[in-house]
């Protein structure tokens, strides 16, 4: 015969978010200590300069030159700052997509090329990219 127990008996049940957020915890515990033991090791490399030359005036490219004295130069004619933002919004609305290629002398200031920079930008150009010239050949 069974003998009832007075305090009503109730089945055992496994909680499991406690459990997810645990696994969870866990597993963002061992991606932080297996990203701290990962050692970057690297050598200083002495990168190898292009000595080729690609052709610099390109059709559908729009040239910038601007002078050790800040001066910005639209081909071979000198023009202000406000000019070349008219010359600029003129030519991105024919093609929405122009690039402009700046090329700027190496003493000239920074201050004048982001101002140029600056105003290339308000025009609408999206594609600037800027000259460099190739590294002269080292000699060992």
């Amino acid at each position: 015969m069974k003998i009832g127990s007075p305090v009503p008996h109730k089945k055992a049940r496994i909680e499991i978010i406690p459990l997810i957020d645990i696994m969870f915890f866990l597993l963002a515990s061992f991606m932080m200590v297996s990203l701290s033991m990962i050692k970057l090791q690297s050598i200083k490399v002495d990168l190898p300069t292009a000595t080729a030359r690609g052709r610099e005036v390109k059709p559908d490219i729009f040239n910038l030159a601007i002078n050790k004295l800040g001066d910005v130069y639209v081909g071979e004619e000198r023009k202000t700052l406000t000019e070349l933002y008219s010359i600029l919004t003129n030519k991105v609305q024919a093609n929405t997509n122009l690039p402009v290629y700046i090329t700027g002398d190496k003493d000239a200031s920074h201050g004048a090329v982001i101002s140029v920079l600056d105003w290339v930008r308000r025009a609408g150009v999206q594609k600037v990219a800027f000259a460099i010239s190739p590294a002269e050949e080292r000699k060992p």
